[in-house]
């Protein structure tokens, strides 16, 4: 059996220098946001906010600087999502572009490919979404029926993408397709491509969660003509590169600072009449908080060490999500007040949107049962 293993990792001074600089930022920029309006945070896009972020050198921070980027390492650049995420700062629209498809282009992208987006990623203006789960096929990616069919100059595509959290604001998709169905094993035969989310026969319809956000997307694809050149990688190499891109997507602060707008807001509420309960509460809550960012900065530092983090990016992800199921349930038993979604007091409409929102955590990334799935395999338990 495999073990699985945290090392301890600290942020560096020169990662913590910069907390101070991104704190002042937000407090420029954030004052005319309610609690309400940060709660939605990593859910929550303004592009006025994304471009001053841009500006101030906060996105593409890890790119190179001859597209737009700033080659600061991974430690400082977590430093700026904890704040980002803690102050409930707007981050949807250039979240994933900044997070995993800059990343990926800078991998396995062509200098086309780089140079045509990454500029526009590092000044907050370029939005990407990810095309990856399809209807019927659930978390399991092996299984996608999406084709890309070589004709002379490109590829034609048909079939469906689904979850697609944003499509419907983004300009660009990385996707995975299906270029090879005569494979004997499931996992070869996808590739990865780069889809200008203008391309005729591409449209994305927006879903409403719970929370009556239209954050997710059904995209199809009918008779789609994605130009050679927009190939990502190499032809047939589609599941490795998806492996390596959802290890930056799985063990970030977002995976257990979602909700940390209701924990203020959760902490100012019981202090105006705390208890030994409560404070036992908001203990154990803050232990965990502890304990899950020990371990996402653990995962940080295998990156930066150039190690495969999937497997304790995977726990992270799934601990993560468990920890801000659990946050509402806690909150309306420690305060008796019940969720709202019109009127009501600010920890009310809080603890209203986050109650609706969490339902998704342990969705997005990955089900739960795809990751412990993935956690069994990588410990020798199947």
């Amino acid at each position: 059996m495999d073990s699985l293993y945290f090392e301890p990792c600290d942020l560096p001074p020169k990662a913590e220098a910069l907390r101070g600089e991104i704190r002042d930022f937000l407090a420029d920029n954030l004052s005319p946001y309610s609690p309400e309006v940060r709660s939605r945070s990593w859910a929550g896009g303004d592009p006025e906010f994304s471009q001053k972020l841009g500006e101030a050198g906060f996105i593409g921070m890890r790119f190179p600087k001859k597209y737009g980027g700033h080659e600061r390492s991974a430690m400082e650049r977590y430093v700026v999502i904890e704040e980002l995420l803690a102050s409930g700062a707007p981050v949807a629209l250039h979240w994933i572009a900044d997070r995993q498809s800059g990343p990926l282009l800078l991998n396995y992208g062509t200098e086309k490919q780089r140079e045509m987006c990454l500029p526009g990623v590092a000044k907050g203006e370029t939005y990407f979404c990810i095309g990856m789960s399809e209807p019927d096929s659930g978390s399991d990616l092996a299984s996608i029926r999406t084709k890309a069919v070589k004709v002379d100059g490109g590829y034609i595509v048909n079939g469906t993408k689904i979850w697609t959290s944003e499509a419907h604001r983004c300009h660009y998709m990385i996707a995975l397709f299906r270029t090879a169905s005569d494979v004997e094993e499931k996992h070869k035969g996808m590739s990865q491509f780069l889809v200008d989310m203008n391309t005729p026969g591409v449209t994305a319809r927006p879903i409403r969660n719970m929370a009556g956000e239209q954050m997710f997307n059904e995209v199809s694809f009918v008779d789609a003509f994605i130009p050679e050149d927009m190939l990502v990688g190499e032809e047939g190499k589609g599941w490795q590169q998806v492996l390596s891109e959802l290890a930056f997507e799985r063990s970030g602060p977002e995976r257990y600072m979602s909700s940390h707008i209701l924990l203020h807001a959760l902490v100012r509420e019981v202090s105006q009449n705390p208890t030994e309960r409560s404070a036992v509460a908001i203990g154990r809550l803050i232990a965990h908080l502890a304990t899950l960012r020990q371990m996402s900065l653990s995962v940080a530092g295998m990156q930066d060490a150039g190690q495969d983090p999937s497997l304790a990016g995977s726990v992270v992800k799934d601990l993560g999500a468990i920890y801000e199921q659990d946050m509402p349930k806690i909150a309306h038993e420690l305060i008796g007040a019940d969720p709202q979604l019109m009127g009501g007091s600010d920890f009310e409409k809080v603890l209203g949107y986050v109650t609706q929102a969490a339902i998704s955590f342990s969705l997005r990334g990955g089900t739960r049962e795809i990751l412990r799935g993935i956690i069994a395999r990588g410990l020798g338990l199947r």
